[in-house]
C-alpha cells in the first residue's frame, strides 16, 4: 500500500513513518500543505492520502483537503485531529473524508493506525466495485431493453389463425439472493408476406449477457433487410442470413453463434416449408386426434449460423393435418432442470412440452402457451429458468 502523509509535527512525522513502515508499505511525508499538493500533482499513484487537519491550521487544511479531492477525486483521503478538535471533523467528513483517527496526546493512536489506514481503502475499493457493478448492470438493462424492443409486442394473425408468443429472459440470483435478469439472446418474428404466406421466424444467440443481445440485434437488422425479398425458399433465406452473419465479429467473437428456425406456411395447402440451423426441432399437435410429433428427426437440424460461410441448408417440406397447433421454441424451454440433478437427465425436455401440450388440448392458445412456460420453470423446482426462452404457437382450424 502507498500511503502519503500530510502532516505538521516533524518529530511525530518520523513515528509515524516508523509504524506505518511496517511490512512492504511504501510510506512518504509531505510536512505542509505545500509540499502535500507538490508530491500529488508530481503524477505518482497512491493508495491513500493520511492528512492532519492541523497543516497548519484547520481552514488551511480544509481547503488543502478540497484540493486534493480536485486533483484526485477517487483517492481515499483519511483525518487526523486532536481529541478537543473532533468536532471539527465533520465539515471534513461531510465533504467526503472516508475516515479519521483520533491524535491522544501519547501517540498509541498510532498502534492501529494502520488498520484504520487499510480499512479506507479497503471500503472505497467496494464502494467503487459496488457503483462499477451498478453501471454495468443499467447498460446491461439497456441493452436488455432494447433487445425486447426487438421482439413483436403484437402479432397480427391472418384469417383462420390465432397466432401467440412469448419471450421470457433468465435471471440469476445473486449475493444476497437478489435476483438480477439477465440480457439475452433470443429473438422472433411472425409476419405475413400476403393474404397466402405466413413466416414464422425464432433464433437464438449463444450464450447469454450483453454479447448475445448484441448478436440476436445484428441478425434482426439483416432479417429486417432482407425481409421485403419474399424468399420463397426458407434455405436460400437462411443461408442469405448465415453469410451476412459470418461477416460481422460481433456474433462470431470467442465462438458465438446463433441457431434459427425459419418456416414459410402457405395457407392454402397447410404446407410448411421450413429450414433449421442448429434450432430445436418444431412441434405439431393434431387437435383432433391429439397427436404431438416433431416436424422432422433431430439429425436435420443443420449448422447454427455465423460458423461458416456458404453453408447448405435444406427446406424440409411438411403437410400440416386440418386443424393443428404449430410451436416454434427455443432451447430454454426443454433444457429447464432443478439445480439439484444433472442436467442431461434432469430436464423438463421435448416430453415435458408434448406432456402439456397433450394437457391443454382443449384450452385456447393462449393458455396452452402460458401453461407451457409455468410448467417448465415448475419443473425447476425454484431454480428458475437459467436460459433465456421463447415460443411461438400457431393454431389453425380449416
Amino acid at each position: 500500500m502507498r500511503i502519503l502523509v500530510g502532516w505538521d509535527n516533524p518529530e511525530q512525522a518520523d513515528l509515524i513513518s516508523m509504524y506505518l513502515g511496517i511490512g512492504e508499505h511504501d510510506i512518504e511525508v509531505a510536512l505542509g500543505a505545500t509540499a502535500l499538493l507538490e508530491r500529488l500533482t508530481a503524477g505518482d499513484e497512491w493508495d491513500v492520502v493520511f492528512l492532519s487537519i492541523t497543516l497548519p491550521d484547520v481552514d488551511t487544511a480544509f481547503d488543502t483537503f478540497q484540493d486534493i479531492r480536485r486533483l484526485r477525486p477517487d483517492l481515499p483521503i483519511v483525518g487526523a485531529c486532536d481529541t478537543a478538535d473532533v468536532f471539527r471533523i465533520v465539515r471534513f467528513m461531510t465533504h467526503g473524508m472516508c475516515a479519521y483517527a483520533i491524535r491522544d496526546t501519547n501517540g498509541d493512536y498510532m498502534f492501529m493506525l494502520l488498520a484504520v489506514l487499510e480499512s479506507a481503502v479497503e471500503s472505497v475499493k467496494a464502494l467503487r466495485d459496488q457503483q462499477v457493478s451498478e453501471k454495468l448492470r443499467e447498460e446491461v438493462q439497456a441493452v436488455r431493453k432494447l433487445q425486447e424492443s426487438m421482439i413483436p409486442a403484437h402479432i397480427d394473425a391472418p384469417a383462420g389463425c390465432k397466432i401467440v408468443a412469448r419471450y421470457e429472459p433468465s435471471q440469476i440470483r445473486v449475493a444476497g439472493g437478489r435476483v438480477v435478469t439477465m440480457a439475452g439472446g433470443d429473438y422472433y418474428d411472425v409476419f405475413t408476406l400476403d393474404d397466402n404466406h405466413v413466416v414464422l421466424l425464432v433464433g437464438d444467440a449463444s450464450g447469454h449477457g450483453m454479447k448475445a443481445a448484441m448478436s440476436i440485434m445484428v441478425m434482426h437488422t439483416l432479417v429486417r433487410m432482407i425481409r421485403t425479398q419474399r424468399y420463397q425458399n426458407t434455405a436460400a433465406f437462411v443461408t442469405e442470413i448465415n453469410n451476412q452473419l459470418c461477416q460481422h465479429s460481433i456474433v462470431q467473437e470467442e465462438g458465438g453463434f446463433i441457431t434459427l428456425a425459419y418456416g414459410l406456411l402457405t395457407l392454402s395447402t397447410n404446407e410448411l416449408q421450413w429450414t433449421s440451423a442448429g434450432h430445436p426441432i418444431p412441434l405439431v399437435q393434431d387437435l383432433d386426434t391429439g397427436e404431438i410429433k416433431p416436424l422432422a428427426p433431430d439429425n436435420v437440424a443443420g449448422l447454427p449460423l455465423a460458423i461458416y460461410p456458404d453453408v447448405d441448408y435444406d427446406t424440409i417440406h411438411s403437410q400440416l393435418p386440418s386443424n393443428y397447433r404449430l410451436l416454434f421454441y427455443t432451447d430454454g424451454l426443454q433444457e429447464a432442470f432443478p439445480d439439484h440433478k444433472p442436467v442431461k437427465t434432469g430436464e423438463f425436455g421435448v416430453a415435458g412440452i408434448m406432456q402439456t401440450l397433450a394437457s391443454k388440448r382443449g384450452v385456447p392458445a393462449v393458455e396452452s402457451l402460458q401453461a407451457l412456460f409455468d410448467d417448465s420453470e415448475a419443473y425447476t423446482e425454484g431454480s428458475g429458468r437459467h436460459d433465456d426462452t421463447s415460443a411461438v404457437m400457431l393454431e389453425r382450424h380449416r
